[in-house]
This record gives C-alpha cells, sequence and structure tokens, in this order.
C-alpha cells in the first residue's frame, strides 16, 4: 500500500480551497447515491433551502441552482447565461480571479468594459461610478475576496453604485461566502457565486448560485453553453423538485449536505467568520514577529480568508525548499499569484483551528532558525 491508499490526513491544507475538511465530512461520501431517487433530490432541495437561508432573510425573492464543475464553472455559466446578446459587462478586477471573468467574456463574445487595479489595491469608487454612466453597460461583476492577495473588495459600496444606474448586479464570492457574514437582499445582489469546497468546507465538485428569482426568470434563451445554461438548469430543479439536468456528483453533494449541517452546528457564518478572523490574526502577528512582511498595507480590507507574504529579504530563500519543509511537519501552503512580487500565501480557512496555527508558526520559526539562519526570539 502507498501513501496515497492511507485514508488519514497526512498534512492540513492551509490554502483557499480545495481545503482540509472533517473526518465526518468526508465519511458521508461512503454512501453511493441515484441521482433519480427520491431521497436524494429531497437532499439537493434542502441543499438549496439552506443556502438561500443562509444568504438572506428575504428568502422568497432568491433561489439557488447547484452547477457541476468547479467554482469558476458557476461564475462561466452566470457570465454566458445571463448576459444578452446586446449587454455589455463592466468587469472591475484587482487579481487573477477578475481577470479570468475577462478570458471567460472574451471567449464568449460577450462585450465588456474593464477597471483594472493593482492587485494590492482597493477598487477607486469614483471611477467606477463615472464608469457606470455608460448606458450600454447593462451587467457588472467583481470578485468579492480576491485570494490573488486575500484583498476583500468593498461589494456594499460598489453595489450601491451599479444599483443606482439600475445595472445586474454580478458577485464572485467563491472564498467568502459562508465564511464572511453578508445578506445578499441587503447588498442588492442578483446573482452570487460560490463553490462547494470553500468556507462551507465541502469537498470539490460543484459550484453554486444564488439569484434574484425576478432576474433570473428574464434570462430564458440567453445561454451561451449547453452544459453551463444556467436558467435550464435551474428549470429543471424547480420543475423536477432537486434534479440535475446531467449527471450531478452525488458523493460531494452529500458531503456538503453534512458540511451545511456542522456550519450550523458550530454556530453560523458568524461563528465561523469568528475563528477564521482569529485564525487569521494570530497568523499575521506571527508571522511579522518572525519578520515576514505582508503584501497588503493598511490601505487595503484583508480578509479572514488567506493571507500574502513577501519573501524574506537579505537571506538566500528557497520557496520550495520551504514548502517541502512545511509539509514534512505537517502543513501544505501556496504559492504567490501576485504578477511582480516574490511572495507565498497561507489560508485560514477550512477545518482549521487556532492551535493548528500556533504549530505553523512553531514549524516556520523552526525553519528560518535551521535554514535561513535568522535568530528566533523564544
Amino acid at each position: 500500500m502507498n501513501s496515497y491508499d492511507d485514508l488519514e490526513n497526512k498534512y492540513l491544507l492551509l490554502t483557499p480551497g480545495p481545503l482540509s475538511t472533517s473526518a465526518t465530512v468526508r465519511r458521508a461520501m461512503h454512501k453511493d447515491w441515484c441521482t433519480w431517487d427520491q431521497e436524494y433530490n429531497g437532499l439537493v432541495e434542502e441543499i438549496r433551502h439552506k443556502l438561500i437561508a443562509m444568504a438572506t432573510t428575504e428568502v422568497d425573492d432568491f433561489t439557488a441552482i447547484l452547477m457541476q464543475g468547479s467554482g469558476s464553472f458557476s461564475v462561466e455559466a452566470v457570465l454566458g447565461s445571463v448576459i444578452p446578446k446586446q449587454g455589455k459587462l463592466l468587469i472591475i478586477h484587482n487579481g487573477a480571479y477578475g481577470t479570468r471573468m475577462m478570458q471567460m467574456a472574451a471567449c464568449l463574445n460577450i462585450e465588456y468594459f474593464d477597471l483594472a487595479y493593482a492587485e494590492t489595491q482597493m477598487p477607486d469608487l469614483e471611477e467606477i461610478e463615472t464608469a457606470l454612466l455608460d448606458p450600454s453597460i447593462t451587467h457588472v461583476a467583481c470578485v468579492h475576496c480576491e485570494t490573488t492577495t486575500g484583498i476583500l473588495n468593498p461589494i456594499a459600496e460598489i453595489g450601491r453604485l451599479v444599483k443606482a444606474q439600475n445595472k445586474i448586479w454580478i458577485v464572485d464570492a467563491m472564498s467568502s461566502f459562508g465564511g464572511v457574514p453578508m445578506d445578499i437582499a441587503a447588498l442588492e445582489i442578483d446573482f452570487l457565486i460560490s463553490s462547494a469546497n470553500k468556507c462551507i468546507q465541502g469537498v470539490p465538485g460543484f459550484g453554486f448560485v444564488l439569484a434574484k428569482r425576478q432576474v433570473l426568470e428574464q434570462c430564458q434563451g440567453f445561454a451561451r453553453s449547453v452544459s453551463l445554461d444556467l436558467y435550464d438548469q435551474w428549470q429543471t430543479m424547480e420543475k423536477h423538485h432537486g434534479k440535475w439536468r446531467f449527471t450531478s456528483p452525488t458523493h460531494v453533494v452529500r458531503a456538503f449536505y453534512q458540511a451545511l449541517i456542522e456550519l450550523e452546528h458550530e454556530g453560523g457564518v458568524t461563528a465561523r467568520y469568528q475563528r477564521y478572523s482569529t485564525n487569521q490574526q494570530c497568523l499575521a502577528a506571527g508571522m511579522q514577529a518572525l519578520g515576514f512582511e505582508r503584501v497588503l498595507d493598511e490601505t487595503c480590507t484583508q480578509s479572514p480568508i488567506i493571507s500574502t507574504f513577501l519573501y524574506p529579504q537579505d537571506v538566500n530563500f528557497d520557496f520550495y525548499a520551504f514548502y517541502e519543509n512545511l509539509k514534512s511537519a505537517g502543513f501544505v501552503i501556496y504559492p504567490g499569484k501576485v504578477s511582480n512580487l516574490d511572495c507565498f500565501r497561507i489560508g485560514n480557512i477550512g477545518e482549521v483551528y487556532l492551535s493548528d496555527i500556533e504549530k505553523l508558526l512553531t514549524a516556520i520559526a523552526a525553519y528560518c532558525q535551521s535554514n535561513l539562519h535568522i535568530k528566533v526570539s523564544a
């Protein structure tokens, strides 16, 4: 038997997803399900209702659509299904996932205009307000938590500007929904997109879209894809009580249901946000004490999801040696994604607690002392 056959976790994933899950979430995948079975479809319906109840108190105004694939599949499903051929999209971006929306729009032949900001810069509200005066713009999209750096973009402020000009508001909340408190009705979001394997702490395999019913109802026939037709997926789930159009990731769905139950038992989104925030604050303080500098400064809103750190200066720092050392100590981190900076990222989400962050910091301190010859105070 090789190491991949061992069902016990060898390390924590300190990443923005996939992330470390609970043993009970993993065990939920041990049963096989039939996609036509009423019990399974009833489970899907319960998931849809739970997601809406978690997102807003205005539950009758919204609906949930589950979509096979990674989170990016659901982003592309929204862009390709809700913007008419004569529509125009404004993309506000300051990282890799906003840039990915531009790639999708170009591939789907959606006319778009982008407001681009540095990965370490908050969007400029005055520029956004001016851009929205363009009457040809019909839809606006932005990433909430851009995990390129861990920045949290001001979707409440942007949303008010969007709605002042009567545009459709699309928010990629992939790495924030379930871990950052929000009410999508209060935020006037028309389409919110997230994924099973982020803050709700399920496993990879599907994403989901929370949509304003009144807006989604107007999207019939807009889709530029068969597989990613959000409207048709919704209609099938509505008419057939939780059935998917095509084969669904049944084991992943059951694991996600278990993850939702565990989120409720933890105390809901507010309690999870507090745990993630405590993790991040401990990590940031501990890394600073070890001499690591954060990429984001005080002008940016740091999310509790993931933090980005610069390579230490004046030492011979090899990220992959650092990575392998931490992996052998039981932790997996992420390489950097900022265009012009040498950096790496450490996530705080998943089945990760304060004691885990403290152990990580101990492992990093040991590496710094032994390999970088940086004196670490006791």
